[in-house]
């Protein structure tokens, strides 16, 4: 009886962590889909925007806007990694970590130094755990990021490249194409790509002034960048999250059904025991 009490708990603690699974299923599916509407509802103010940024690029403008410089060469990047801060996502985190690992070693394999900015615990904790030295660490930006979040993010590493402290920025995030697919993805996000002139002047009437405009356009379209790639990555990682609890509330399925047949087994060879020692108990006395 000890073996089918064994398993019977066995079954009880399944039981329990599939309902801790399901749980965190619902919670995932219910917070994926305002992610989900927040994307959808920022896409296309980014893609407009970026749009009008990318032909705004001169010889002229560049020497005006620092923003707008492109180095001859590139000798010092700036990699920004968007991660998460809870795991139980499957492989979001790693996957984030791996493209961010392989965009290190590409740059430092041309001779770049390139310098690193995490947004997330996983990313962070991974990063200093081999020794990679991590200049901005955020682990405040939570499931509702804000324009107010990536203002804060990219504001110091903007800064950095119009001083001229960087010749580059890269941002690694996961693209949101659905629930079921979130890949890392790599953003060249400065300098400012484009091809020149694409946007003339005389197609737009600009008021108040170009220069004003310019002004204000050019930050809020970096700030705009990166804020989407923290709204696409809270919708990634609810996403990513979802997916893995129904694995692994599936798999705990599985489990118990094996777990029940073992079960019953174990009882059907028990109450056989215990009628064959009746029988044979009966036996002996007549």
């Amino acid at each position: 009886m000890a073996g089918s009490r064994d398993v019977k708990r066995r079954i009880k603690t399944v039981e329990n962590t599939r309902q801790i699974t399901r749980t965190m299923e619902l919670v995932a599916t219910s917070k994926l889909k305002r992610a989900t509407d927040r994307v959808y509802a920022t896409r296309p103010y980014s893609e407009a925007l970026h749009e009008i940024v990318a032909g705004l690029y001169s010889p002229a403008l560049s020497e005006k806007y620092p923003i707008l410089r492109r180095p001859e060469q590139e000798k010092r990047a700036a990699v920004l990694l968007c991660t998460a801060n809870r795991g139980l996502a499957g492989g979001f985190n790693a996957n984030l970590i791996k493209q961010a690992r392989l965009l290190l070693d590409s740059l430092r394999k041309r001779g770049i130094e390139a310098e690193l900015h995490v947004v997330g615990k996983k990313g962070i904790a991974y990063f200093r755990f081999r020794g990679e030295p991590v200049l901005t660490a955020r682990t405040d930006v939570g499931d509702h990021p804000t324009v107010e979040d990536a203002e804060s993010i990219v504001g110091p590493i903007r800064d950095r490249f119009e001083t001229g402290a960087v010749d580059s920025v890269y941002l690694v995030s996961s693209k949101f194409k659905s629930a079921m697919s979130t890949p890392p993805h790599t953003r060249d996000l400065l300098p400012i790509k484009g091809e020149a002139g694409t946007a003339s002047a005389d197609v737009f009437i600009l008021s108040p002034s170009g220069d004003m405009i310019l002004e204000r356009i050019l930050p809020v379209y970096i700030r705009n960048a990166v804020y989407t790639a923290l709204v696409e990555n809270a919708a990634a990682e609810h996403g990513a999250r979802r997916s893995a609890m129904k694995s692994a509330t599936d798999n705990a399925g599985d489990v118990l059904e094996h777990l029940t047949r073992t079960y019953n087994r174990a009882r059907q060879a028990q109450i056989t025991q215990e009628i064959a020692e009746i029988v044979g108990g009966s036996a002996a006395l007549e």
